[in-house]
């Protein structure tokens, strides 16, 4: 199968998310936190080996200089800030809510998220139990309780401040889903607290809802916490929806019914409004060759091959990523499995995941400066 048939699609199960953020009776949290990823835990999927092969436009490859290959994440200095990233739906089990065990859904979906952040920040994930995809399309044998996620997901927060953070700078990471549930644990616990502010590096918060006034920056789903305008800028929020061109009328994310609000687009490529940049398209090697292995690396990755600018247009505001190598461009394309009501929403990390690894770097330096 030739790389130009191969379109790049991760497993729908993987990423399709909704936003849970309506609140219900108090939940019971367990007694203490399920990690999916904390350092110094064994078999850690946010410390997955992270060499990657270059998809040229040609469709040729190049691959990592020798050495580089198997380096040993326990080999590296300790990163000076920490991540607490929030998957996004994954589980498969026929209930409403999920449970806590570990499965392999959850572990994939961190590895394709959250592992290439392993250089700039120590990574915590709580487990929780989400809104199942059984729950979310109406097939699940108990009623979603959309309290349950919240509260774990809080409850680690706590447990994480309390013994791990020491006064260490935080990055946020969520998408979808996890975005939903980070959006409100900012807005109660990080925006309205001076302390913990201070601790913010900044919020990834992808695939998901953060809410400002029409044109502003500020003051909608946060009233503290601005978008990130700048590549010195931190305390600040990423927050956007991917497609591929302006999402339909009932588009499922990039709109919202709350009036004098829209959907906050900051592109990770070029901060600044109105400006457009080259995505740094990061993808595992497995989710790409559905069964036809194209590189023997975890990972492969194309520079270039999207554009990516933020765009409004009739009531949506939306992250657009326009392609740009044309008919002679053999590397993989993305697509809509989900249909385009969806659009891009199940790579929007991962198409400029180098992007954001590089801008929570910049952040980080930032923040400790």
């Amino acid at each position: 199968m030739s790389l130009r048939r191969v379109t790049c699609l991760l497993a729908p199960a993987l990423v399709v998310g909704a936003l849970l953020l309506v609140s219900s009776a108090s939940a019971q949290s367990p007694a203490s936190t399920t990690w999916l990823c904390k350092p110094g835990q064994a078999n850690d999927p946010c410390l997955a080996p992270l060499a990657s092969s270059t998809i040229k436009p040609d469709g040729g490859l190049l691959l990592p200089t020798s050495g580089s290959w198997t380096t040993s994440s326990a080999a590296r200095k300790t990163p000076p800030v920490d991540c607490f990233y929030v998957y996004p739906t994954v589980s498969q089990q026929p209930t409403g809510n999920s449970n806590l065990e570990v499965t392999s859904a959850e572990t994939g979906v961190a590895r394709a998220q959250a592992s290439r952040f392993q250089k700039k920040c120590r990574i915590f994930a709580p487990m929780y139990r989400q809104a199942t995809l059984a729950g979310i399309f109406n097939r699940a044998t108990t009623p979603v309780d959309r309290e349950l996620g919240y509260s774990d997901v809080k409850a680690a927060w706590n447990e994480y401040l309390s013994r791990y953070n020491k006064g260490r700078g935080v990055i946020f990471i969520g998408h979808s889903q996890g975005t939903g549930v980070l959006t409100r644990l900012i807005s109660e616990e990080v925006d309205t607290s001076p302390k913990n502010r201070r601790r913010l590096v900044s919020a990834l918060l992808i695939g998901g809802g953060v809410l400002v006034p029409p044109g502003k920056d500020v003051g909608g789903s946060f009233k503290k916490i601005p978008a990130c305008r700048s590549n010195t800028q931190f305390g600040c929020v990423v927050a956007y929806n991917t497609f591929p061109s302006q999402p339909p009328a009932d588009a499922r994310f990039g709109r919202t019914v709350q009036p004098d609000r829209e959907v906050l687009c900051v592109n990770p490529a070029a901060l600044k409004r109105g400006r457009s940049g080259l995505a740094q398209t990061y993808v595992l090697t497995a989710q790409l060759s559905l069964g036809n292995p194209i590189a023997p690396t975890p990972w492969v990755h194309m520079d270039g091959e999207y554009t990516t600018r933020c765009q409004t247009g009739d009531g949506a505001s939306w992250l657009n990523a326009a392609h740009n190598g044309g008919a002679a461009d053999k590397r993989p394309q993305f697509g809509e499995p989900l249909g385009p009501t969806w659009g891009f929403h199940i790579v929007d990390i991962n198409i400029v995941l180098g992007n954001l690894v590089e801008l929570a770097g910049r952040q980080s330096a930032a923040w400790r400066g």
